[in-house]
């Protein structure tokens, strides 16, 4: 039997994983941009997030681009039962630090077909729209991936930076499983579509969960409570927002083997109703 790290939660209802994943961006280069300084470490990091428990983990073609599912690939594969790896289409490179939306169907049907080639798989568990191309129609875009489903290609679909009134379009032509958006202890810009998300049962994948900054410092609630407890301000962030829903699914990034151990021990922390309502206070 799984020991899920940070709790259980069922994608979808059948797709279970541990609430506490890991994000490969980091793995790759400056600006996610080409291959990491030291494979080796990349590789290394990936194992250890794995038997630590994790597993969820989540990527996307355009981290490298390729090299994150690549690297995910020759470290993992024969991938555990037990692992889903969720990737994302939809956001193309064409230089460190650039993201270009293109949500042409032919496009993403054709990145999910290489998504599958580079990780080695028959079929991908989460596929998540990267984001929202406007000069597509939405209904487009979430249809291929509802053909890709259909198709056996897929088994859950996402959409990654998306409005309440996306998602509820979005559900008009396929279901929809998971929602990847901005979400962390200072920034609460998505607090509306994380409280539809629970109340539809839909995953919530918060993308740069860590935002410590200047609220870890000095008198800050963040570094107060991370005193208090004797653990570092980035996990009391990660802790935070397990308490804050059930249906939150951190995916914590690095590229370092001693802070994947750091983040993943997030999940044992139990913060007090009152150290929770200073925290909810941090909000932005």
């Amino acid at each position: 039997m799984t020991d899920f790290t940070g709790g259980e939660f069922a994608i979808g209802e059948t797709l279970r994983v541990g609430r506490l994943g890991y994000g490969a961006m980091q793995i790759t280069g400056p600006g996610v941009w080409g291959p990491p300084r030291d494979p080796a470490e990349a590789k290394q990091v990936l194992r250890r997030a794995v038997e630590l428990g994790v597993t969820l983990i989540d990527t996307a073609d355009s981290y490298g681009p390729y090299v994150s599912e690549e690297l995910i690939h020759e470290a993992l594969y024969p991938y555990p039962e037990a692992l889903a790896i969720a990737t994302k289409a939809g956001l193309v490179r064409t230089g460190p630090g650039v993201w270009v939306p293109v949500g042409r169907p032919a496009y993403l049907r054709q990145e999910a077909e290489m998504s599958l080639r580079r990780l080695g798989v028959d079929r991908l568990d989460l596929f998540q729209l990267h984001r929202v191309d406007p000069d597509v129609p939405l209904a487009d875009q979430v249809g291929l991936l509802a053909e890709l489903q259909a198709e056996g290609k897929v088994d859950r679909i996402g959409l990654s930076e998306v409005t309440v009134a996306q998602i509820e379009e979005a559900r008009t032509y396929a279901t929809i499983d998971s929602v990847q958006n901005l979400y962390n202890v200072a920034n609460r810009q998505s607090e509306e579509v994380l409280q539809y998300c629970e109340a539809s049962g839909i995953a919530f994948i918060p993308w740069f969960p860590i935002q410590t900054g200047a609220l870890a410092q000095g008198d800050g609630a963040l570094g107060e409570v991370a005193r208090e407890l004797g653990v570092s301000p980035a996990q009391v962030a990660l802790a935070w927002l397990l308490a804050k829903s059930p249906v939150m699914l951190p995916i914590p990034g690095t590229s370092s083997v001693a802070h994947v151990e750091e983040n993943i021990a997030a999940a044992e922390i139990e913060l007090t109703v009152e150290q929770l309502a200073r925290l909810d206070g941090l909000a932005s």
